[in-house]
């Protein structure tokens, strides 16, 4: 169980309080210093006023090191508590480590000529070992909490630049990770339009011409070879379409906005989608039925954008692999979950040698699966299914439901 940590203010008060209450216990012990013709209770306002200085000691560092030192004086000759003793030199401590720079100079220089001073008092009026011992002391009261503080402000100081230091190399290292995505963006984008665009293009204008020698033969438009022409050039134009909406959106770094000439095929154009599908299956004894149940409403865009591909691609495989019969599509729509259904007449082992095969599989299941939903394709009977579940709704990474 993690532990709650102070806030700075809490901290100076539990200094101040320790600090209180161990001065108070030595007082009732009686273990201090005291001097001949001051009263007993004179060693307690000392303590009480360093005590109150410590609650300031991070806000106003000058002032609480420059009242502690008069205090601290006074308390030597009022009574030599260490409990005054132990919090004048924590001011010391802090007014080094949350003061301005210059206040590490400042005491290094006081602190050494009350050293000295004292020091040398004593050496003229008492012996050299009584000097030496107060060398000692004095150096750790007045010296030792400045070299302490001012050492924990370097490392400090240091950790702060390391930080920021690795702050900016993470900063790089992302910026370098975009520009190497954009520039592989663009490098598929490249290849997508050299190869693919291209070849859709060819496709399109052959189909094109195709029709118009058919016609010039005066062919009708019922004419199979004219209809099959037709079909491969509409679907090549969406193709071409869509596939120059893809190098669009891959050469596009994020900082653009988004071309809104294209609009991201949804549900609502099934009924299309359906009719392409009739057209091209008409030959292979192919026909196609679609029941909606449920209100549509309005469907986040990802979610109606997978889910037409899962029809799109559904219909393919039944143009691809399916025997003759009747390819049945139900969409449902239920107040939480956009259920689709595909059965089509299934033959074994059929199409299983065509380039891309179970890659339209793996594409459907990926799609359900970054939505949340679930996918099941398969063998039921004398029927392949396709089993699609999405959620209407989307949760983003607020925790915000959006339709």
């Amino acid at each position: 169980m993690r532990r709650p940590t102070l806030t700075p203010r809490q901290e100076d008060r539990a200094i101040a309080l320790a600090g209180l209450i161990g001065g108070l216990v030595l007082i009732a012990f009686k273990v201090y210093d005291h001097s001949e013709g001051v009263p007993r209770w004179a060693v307690l306002p000392p303590l009480l006023i360093t005590a109150g200085l410590e609650l300031f000691r991070r806000t106003r560092p000058i002032l609480t090191v420059t009242l502690g030192g008069a205090v601290f004086a006074v308390s030597i000759f009022t009574g030599a508590l260490i409990a005054t003793t132990i919090m004048y030199t924590d001011l010391l401590y802090a007014s080094v480590l949350y003061g301005k720079p210059r206040m590490s100079r400042i005491l290094h220089l006081s602190g050494a000529g009350s050293v000295i001073v004292l020091s040398s008092l004593s050496f003229l009026y008492s012996d050299a070992p009584t000097a030496l011992a107060v060398v000692v002391i004095t150096s750790l009261i007045f010296l030792g909490p400045v070299w302490t503080g001012d050492l924990v402000r370097r490392h400090r100081e240091e950790a702060e630049t390391q930080r920021l230091r690795a702050e900016q190399t993470a900063l790089l290292s992302e910026m370098d990770r975009r520009q190497a995505v954009v520039a592989e963006r663009s490098r598929m984008a490249r290849e997508l339009h050299d190869v693919v665009a291209n070849h859709l293009s060819a496709i399109a204008i052959h189909a094109t011409g195709a029709q118009s020698v058919a016609r010039r033969q005066r062919r009708s438009e019922e004419d199979p070879l004219v209809a099959a022409m037709g079909v491969i050039r509409e679907n090549s134009v969406q193709g071409l379409a869509e596939m120059r909406r893809m190098i669009g959106l891959l050469r596009d770094s994020g900082g653009g906005e988004a071309d809104e000439s294209y609009a991201a095929p949804d549900l609502g154009a099934v009924d299309a989608l359906l009719a392409k599908a009739r057209a091209a299956g008409r030959d292979v004894g192919l026909d196609f039925d679609l029941a909606e149940r449920g209100e549509r409403g309005k469907l986040a865009v990802p979610v109606g954008l997978a889910a037409y591909r899962i029809v799109q691609e559904s219909l393919t495989n039944a143009l691809k692999h399916a025997g003759p019969g009747r390819v049945r599509v139900l969409l449902e729509y239920g107040p939480r979950e956009l259920c689709i259904a595909v059965d089509s007449p299934y033959r074994a082992d059929a199409g299983r040698g065509l380039p891309g095969a179970r890659a339209g599989m793996v594409g459907m299941r990926e799609r359900a699966g970054l939505l949340g939903g679930s996918f099941e394709a398969g063998p039921e009977g004398d029927c392949w299914s396709v089993r699609a579940v999405l959620p209407r709704e989307l949760v983003t990474e607020e925790g915000e439901r959006r339709a």
